[in-house]
């Protein structure tokens, strides 16, 4: 062959694999544009609180769940998870991943990227590709941040307003968030217990997570094949009880391989190192029996500081003793809870009922009364401090000057007088000082101000790609007056005092189409208040604002209201 020749059939080669090179970098946007279109939903959060949420609640759940501590099988699981997660869209979170001591199949996420797999998982796993895919699905959990979106949504539903300005209003809200919801790692049912639509889109994203990660993508359907038989065969699969099962989820799975284009040739399905651990793991002694869980801390029974002397909840004369109940609640001398028929142990009486509570608190004895559905949490924050509020609580008079507050949402001016506190990218409270104020059970409460807030209502009945997809309900009148009222109606459940006075009415908000509605409430500094409910379409859902103050100064403030309303510009 001479020299000529050679030098074409190279010159031939190169173009052949540019023409193999340019056609790869054509083919791997479709591959990409046709995989589902995954997005957080509306959040009261930022992803900075997530971290800051899960760093709390993880070493709640350290202390309450049987930690295996084995760094050997710790140190594979985030090799494993890292390299999984560096293929999560999104926010770039601290993941981390740790082995929990329980043969049950299981594993769960927290916000922030602290991930748990149960040593069960591990066992019943026929390969790495299967237990990378368990991996996947918590991690595609936290990419799409469905803990904090999920108590996003329960703020709205279940916090009385007040506690809700307050809240939001505090400079440090995560503990007090967490607090108003429950939502420690013992009553997991907000940030752990997820909707099937939720599933859904981790199971997509996690599929999806698999794929860029060249693993067998197929490997999470076999494993849920699996866990799923031995669920039908009469042995309950514990991953079920937090991870309801979607509607034709191996369906969906398979549906979205075909978006990615099959499963790719090469992919990897098992290691040695998998088979490895497996038997390393299954060689560990069995771990401790199951028995009910006890929580770390101050159980409050006989300490030097905050003693329950006495409880009973009931109304008229059929009252139960709740006082060892709330003593068990106790952590580090405090007691936080909601007063239910769940907390309380019991429903004496078929109406509404009341906690008739006397404790002891620094050598003085406090008797209080707090009506069902409502939060105590003692000592409050004065009888901790030894102050006593001032007997001037109003407000002063808010300026004429004014300077803006701005969200990824909107923009808004208020009196230069006032403080706004951003919550996450939309929630913010704007008060003035004094706006603040103890509503006698240590919870900081909104007397005047306004809040503002997105009501994400639940649409769990149909599977969604999106939690809320774009433009969502921006050209539905019929939208925005159902949404409207259905907030209206959780608002009013938590909020037992609250009633409409002027039922919605058509405004304009920076030329948008809106509702107005007057509602009363029981205020926080005692009688009764006013909110103006002012609501407005969003693509994440309904976007609303509640200005709020009492009954007797709300004509006084209500210019003041208009006005910043008036302000209000959209981010287009």
């Amino acid at each position: 062959m001479d020299r000529k020749e050679i030098v074409n059939r190279s010159r031939r080669k190169r173009r052949s694999m540019t023409i193999v090179a340019a056609v790869a970098l054509i083919l791997a946007p479709l591959v990409w544009a046709q995989r589902t279109q995954l997005k957080p939903g509306w959040n009261m959060f930022s992803p900075q609180q997530d971290v800051e949420m899960g760093q709390q609640v993880s070493r709640d759940a350290e202390k309450q769940v049987p930690m295996l501590n084995n760094s050997r099988v710790d140190k594979y699981l985030n090799n494993l998870g890292r390299t999984l997660a560096s293929h999560a869209p999104g926010e770039r979170y601290p993941y981390q991943y740790k082995c929990v001591n329980d043969r049950a199949i299981n594993a769960f996420a927290l916000p922030g990227g602290f991930i748990y797999i149960n040593r069960g998982v591990i066992e019943a796993a026929d390969n790495e590709a299967q237990l990378a895919g368990v991996m996947a699905h918590e991690t595609a959990h936290v990419a799409l941040r469905h803990g904090t979106n999920q108590a996003s949504k329960a703020y709205v539903a279940q916090v009385p307003l007040a506690i809700l300005g307050g809240v939001l209003g505090s400079n440090n809200s995560m503990g007090a968030m967490l607090a108003q919801l429950g939502a420690d790692f013992a009553t997991n049912s907000l940030l752990l217990k997820y909707s099937r639509t939720a599933e859904s889109q981790a199971d997509e994203m996690g599929t999806q997570i698999l794929y860029d990660s060249s693993y067998a993508p197929h490997a999470m359907a076999q494993f849920f094949q699996k866990i799923q038989a031995e669920d039908g065969s009469g042995r309950p699969v514990e991953f079920f009880s937090n991870h309801p099962n979607p509607d034709n989820r191996i369906e969906r799975v398979d549906q979205e391989i075909e978006l990615l284009g099959g499963s790719p040739r090469g992919s990897k399905t098992d290691s040695r190192e998998f088979q490895d651990i497996k038997r390393y793991v299954m060689s560990l002694p069995a771990p401790p029996a199951k028995g009910g869980t006890q929580l770390a801390g101050n159980t409050g029974s006989g300490t030097s500081g905050l003693r329950i002397l006495g409880a009973s909840y009931g109304a008229q004369d059929r009252f139960i003793d709740v006082r060892q109940r709330l003593e068990s609640r106790v952590q580090n001398d405090r007691l936080h809870l909601q007063v239910t028929n769940s907390s309380m142990g019991g429903d004496p009486i078929s109406e509404p009922k009341s906690l008739l509570l006397r404790y002891e608190w620094a050598g003085r004895t406090y008797d209080v009364v707090v009506p069902e559905k409502q939060w105590i949490t003692i000592p409050t924050e004065q009888q901790q401090t030894g102050s006593t509020a001032s007997s001037d609580t109003r407000p002063g008079w808010p300026s004429d000057r004014v300077r803006p507050f701005e969200n990824s949402v909107l923009r808004i001016e208020h009196p230069d007088n006032w403080q706004a506190y951003g919550q996450g990218d939309v929630a913010a409270t704007i008060t003035p000082d004094k706006g603040l104020v103890d509503d006698g059970r240590g919870n900081q409460a909104l007397a005047y101000g306004v809040i503002v807030n997105i009501y994400e209502p639940q649409t769990d009945s149909n599977y969604q790609k999106q939690l809320q997809p774009e433009g969502y309900g921006q050209s539905s009148g019929l939208f925005m007056e159902e949404t409207t009222n259905r907030l209206i109606e959780e608002l009013r459940r938590s909020n037992p005092g609250m009633r409409i006075i002027r039922s919605p009415e058509n405004i304009r908000v920076d030329g948008q189409r809106a509702l107005s509605t007057d509602l009363s409430n029981d205020s926080p500094l005692g009688g009764r208040e006013t909110n103006w409910l002012v609501t407005v379409p969003h693509a994440e859902g309904l976007l609303f604002f509640v200005f709020v103050a009492p009954d007797s100064e709300f004509q006084s403030y209500n210019h003041t209201f208009r006005v910043m309303l008036d302000s209000v510009r959209f981010r287009r």
